[in-house]
């Protein structure tokens, strides 16, 4: 599928490529991340007391942006989807700022970076988020990492826009808890650093859309390739192993990746390794009377309003039905948006719900054609008969992905999930892995 066709809703003219190059250049940094940093050094994230907001993270060597200056960075893509307005240094140094900044949120305790920790990249590590005053939530939160190029943000896709994004997060109850982002506004605006940055970065004092602006700014450096797989698609044959090269083959073939993670599914997609659409996958979906949930959606949801969305999509067991929350067709129940699958090994645990430990229960799930008894099962789902060495070929691709930034976490993040998956992998059923394609159930009338 062409860019240009894929991307329409962003029209750009060619001669903003130049200026594109230029900025991406001179606001990131062009020295390259080094492989091992004090923020390398994570573990599982600490419990919590009831009521208790997650520690802040702090903003290390590894919160600093991008340089354009990667192997497989999607130079013509990126010309589509960056403003060169965006990239300008004091917009994005103020949006870094401000991403690590708590008095956004109601009490002082939670920033962006509470879910979309560095360290971590750009995630944190837990099943679901944990916000203001110890509140979990619904949803795993996904990383920032690549979100430039995401047509949707949310699992659900609610908004088009990073700075869209940027501001529900500050006042859903269960994230950052503001009352208002003029409220959130207000918590910074005597602040003469944050004055005299909004100054240079904006030509006038502090503001709530040249706050969400400058955050998105800073979101929109946050491009990570450069990855051994990038190294073996641009000519090093040794970049990769042989397992991984095989899990490569897989990934397009037999283990039928390439139908959600590929932007055309008759094309290799080496780049986002994302279709931008929304599936339902069967994921924690037979845990819920979904038919009863769906129209509570429909009568608390009518009017569309997007707070409300955002706020059953964090708060409420309404969460499960992802796209429908959005739509309200049938068809969307219970899809969510297909993620990258860029330094996938550090960004566990995995789906909208965080259910997977591993990438190997990831790989069984799919094996067996999990959540058959969904009558809203996306059709691709299906029984796939990899071999336990064929998903441990797929892991090893999988883990080709992880950018040089989290080389030394990704190795430990790797052996403990090998070493994990050689005790306990709750989602294998060979005989279903290797069994047909039962029959799918009818929607219920709704």
């Amino acid at each position: 599928m062409p860019v240009t066709a894929y991307f329409s809703q962003r029209a750009l003219m060619r001669a903003t490529f130049v200026a594109v190059l230029l900025l991406l250049t001179l606001s990131c940094a062009v020295l390259a991340a080094p492989a091992v940093s004090e923020d390398t050094i994570v573990g599982p994230p600490p419990a919590l007391a009831p009521g208790q907001a997650p520690p802040l993270p702090q903003a290390g060597p590894l919160a600093e942006r991008r340089s354009s200056n990667q192997v497989g960075f999607p130079t013509v893509l990126t010309e589509y989807v960056i403003s060169p307005a965006t990239l300008r240094p004091a917009r994005v140094a103020l949006g870094q700022k401000l991403f690590f900044e708590p008095r956004l949120s109601g009490d002082g305790t939670v920033a962006c970076s509470t879910c979309h920790d560095p360290a971590r990249a750009f995630t944190d590590g837990r099943p679901v988020s944990v916000g203001i005053h110890g509140r979990v939530g619904q949803r795993n939160a996904p990383t920032i990492l690549n979100a430039l190029y995401n047509k949707t943000q949310f699992w659900d896709g609610r908004v088009n826009t990073l700075e869209e994004q940027a501001a529900l997060p500050i006042t859903n109850p269960f994230e950052m808890g503001s009352a208002s982002i003029g409220d959130a506004v207000s918590r910074i605006a005597g602040d003469r650093d944050y004055q005299t940055q909004f100054m240079q970065a904006f030509g006038r004092g502090v503001n709530e859309q040249n706050m969400l602006s400058a955050i998105a700014a800073y979101e929109r450096t946050l491009a990570s390739f450069d990855s051994p797989f990038d190294h073996f698609i641009a000519g090093e044959a040794n970049a990769i192993s042989d397992s991984a090269k095989r899990g490569w083959e897989l990934f397009n073939t037999k283990a039928r990746c390439h139908l959600c993670h590929a932007l055309t599914e008759n094309q290799r997609d080496a780049t986002l390794l994302m279709d931008n659409d929304f599936h339902n996958i069967g994921i924690g979906i037979l845990r819920h009377h979904v038919a009863p949930l769906a129209q509570q959606a429909e009568r608390e949801l009518a009017q569309g309003h997007l707070a409300a969305i955002d706020t059953a999509a964090i708060t409420s067991e309404i969460s499960v039905l992802g796209r429908f929350l959005v739509t309200k067709k049938q068809s969307d129940i219970a899809s969510f948006k297909t993620p990258g699958l860029r330094n996938v090994l550090v960004t566990g645990p995995y789906f909208h719900d965080g259910s997977m430990q591993s990438l190997w229960d990831v790989m069984d799930h799919y094996n067996k054609g999990d959540g058959i008894a969904d009558p809203w099962l996306d059709k691709d789902m299906q029984p796939l008969a990899l071999t336990e060495s064929e998903i441990d070929d797929v892991v090893a691709f999988l883990a080709s992905l992880t950018s040089p930034q989290y080389k030394d976490v990704g190795d430990r993040e790797y052996a403990r999930q090998l070493a994990l998956s050689k005790v306990n992998r709750p989602q294998r059923d060979t005989a279903r892995a290797f069994g047909p394609k039962p029959v799918q159930p009818p929607p219920p009338p709704l």
